[in-house]
């Protein structure tokens, strides 16, 4: 269960969260295009390795979301997410953070905010968190099949995306749900 400090949610709603991250970059995924059959549809690739990550998390109950683009995958980046996602949570409720064991989710140094409190996923069990899914949406159908010009390209592209999916908290709490969660 997730550790609450000192009472943190006492007379708080609580709200669920899931969280992760996706790298995205000129080495991009190929992913499945309609094309008449017999024929080779074209699919641009780049060889290039310049990256950014996406630091996700929705709450699929209520179909929210929260998101950073950061240049690197470390505590830092994470703290700045948990602030993030902080401020998306809603005054009178406290944050549920379900994520996965990543060395930076569990780092001594990582600053966690009054209102959340974190939740580790078992090991080696992606399956369990629906961001997943959601990073699969995300690059079937707005990140894949691309070359990005420049870094500044692939940041835009993932802000580009990223909006699209909040200003669709139908499809976040359609992705987002769990059939082990929904008792939450």
């Amino acid at each position: 269960m997730a550790k609450i400090a000192n009472g943190a949610a006492q007379g708080k709603r609580i709200e669920i969260w899931y969280q992760d991250e996706a790298r995205i970059g000129q080495k991009n995924k190929i992913t499945r295009r309609w094309a008449k059959r017999g024929s080779r549809p074209f699919a641009p690739h780049d060889q290039r390795t310049r990256s950014a990550y996406i630091f996700g998390a929705i709450c699929p109950k209520l179909g929210k979301a929260a998101a950073l683009i950061m240049p690197w995958c470390d505590t830092h980046a994470m703290t700045q997410h948990l602030a993030e996602i902080s401020r998306h949570v809603a005054d009178d409720a406290h944050a549920i953070l379900i994520m996965d064991q990543a060395g930076w989710h569990m780092s001594n140094n990582l600053v966690v905010p009054a209102n959340i409190s974190i939740m580790p996923l078992p090991p080696k069990s992606p399956e369990l968190n629906p961001v997943e899914n959601l990073w699969l949406f995300m690059r079937e159908n707005w990140l894949s099949n691309r070359i990005f010009k420049s870094y500044d390209d692939i940041i835009a592209h993932c802000c580009d995306a990223w909006r699209k999916l909040e200003s669709q908290p139908w499809r976040i709490m359609s992705i987002g749900r769990r059939q082990w969660a929904n008792g939450f």
